[in-house]
């Protein structure tokens, strides 16, 4: 994630609002991927600093607060195209909950910045029944029982079909969150690891199912057509499978191979979202200067692409040496908890080709 610069000189940061040194209004141009500051030009339209053209607020920043994207003037509509995609917002009588629906937000924009940043199709429901994605934000419900205790009436499973991501909102909970990662025995539990996660099986749909990657994917990943219930049993019944840091890059990603290309496809988002962090900082690691993996993204040849692709998983490397090291310097948990075996590393090759190839295509 890139940070970026208001008209006055200060640095700004991609969930900002209001520039805290001048005072204007920010607001986040999806058409231009940037954040820029804002002056009122009319009643509900803004002027960009950063392209001057005209603008509005979503309706869920004007109105509610939990958003700081902005819609071109001559669009129609009162969501942005980030808005757009969420289908279903939490039960905003319950106090926690526009909260919790902030952090949904916010997290799904972070994802989506990567996915344009990746140059990935991204198109809603609306736009594509068919083929489009959509977001749910959804929580356990539940009833009085005697008048004094709630009982939970009906589950929330966070998940992805036919192109609709469901997040329980309980995950916009770090309290929460943290207690289901101890009991699942976990590394890493993050509200926007869901998002790149479940993302990876919308575009595994889109673009390994029913294409020429097809046979790469089962001779990586394994044959997609294995049982999903029953793995998913015999996963939580009997664990992971052996050494499974060997083959997979999670211990989650052993349970099928959806989940394997899932797992995979979201440590792909993290990487070139951390890198790009890092590049935006000038960060170098023992005089290795960090690339930018997501700045000025070539036609791929296969010869391009595969250096590329080194070029990043060798800044990764030495990255997360650091991050963790800086981490167990203040105490805390290492940043990047996951040891890549040579067979992960050639999973995530995969990721990097498809990607790379979906961009000089038209899908």
């Amino acid at each position: 994630m890139q940070t970026f610069t208001c008209q006055c000189g200060n640095t700004l940061h991609f969930a900002n609002t209001r520039c805290v040194s001048c005072g204007l209004m920010l607001g986040f141009m999806p058409d231009e991927k940037t954040l820029s500051s804002f002056t009122k030009h009319d009643k509900g339209v803004w002027r960009s600093a950063a392209n001057g053209r005209l603008y509005r607020q979503c309706k869920n920043y004007s109105v509610q607060d939990v958003c700081n994207w902005m819609i071109p003037v001559e669009e129609p509509g009162e969501l942005c195209v980030s808005c757009q995609l969420t289908q279903t917002i939490p039960n905003l009588d319950q106090p926690d909950n526009r909260r919790l629906w902030f952090r949904m937000e916010n997290a799904k924009r972070r994802l989506l910045y990567t996915l344009y940043k990746l140059e990935l199709p991204v198109v809603s429901k609306q736009e594509d029944p068919q083929q489009g994605l959509g977001f749910e934000f959804l929580e356990d419900q539940t009833e009085d029982e005697y008048g004094n205790e709630l009982t939970v009436k009906n589950f929330v499973t966070t998940g992805h079909n036919a192109g609709i991501i469901t997040l329980d909102l309980k995950e916009a909970e770090p309290s929460s969150r943290v207690k289901m990662r101890e009991e699942m025995n976990e590394q890493y539990r993050t509200l926007v690891g869901h998002f790149r996660h479940e993302s990876g099986h919308y575009y595994w749909d889109r673009l390994v199912r029913n294409s020429h990657w097809l046979s790469e994917f089962r001779a990586l990943f394994g044959d997609e057509r294995l049982d999903y219930t029953y793995a998913l049993q015999h996963y939580y019944e009997q664990g992971p499978a052996p050494e499974w840091h060997k083959v997979w890059v999670s211990a989650y990603a052993s349970m099928h191979p959806w989940e394997d290309w899932a797992e995979t496809w979201a440590h792909y988002l993290h990487m070139v979202d951390t890198l790009e962090t890092a590049s935006n900082f000038d960060f170098s690691v023992s005089s290795h200067q960090v690339i930018d993996p997501l700045q000025h993204l070539p036609q791929s040849t296969e010869a391009k692409s595969e250096a590329r692709f080194n070029q990043l998983y060798n800044d990764w490397c030495r990255l997360t040496a650091v991050l963790n090291a800086l981490n167990r310097s203040m105490g805390l948990d290492d940043a990047y908890p996951f040891v890549i075996s040579n067979i992960a590393t050639d999973k995530l090759r995969f990721v990097h080709k498809v990607i790379s190839e979906a961009r000089n295509t038209e899908i």
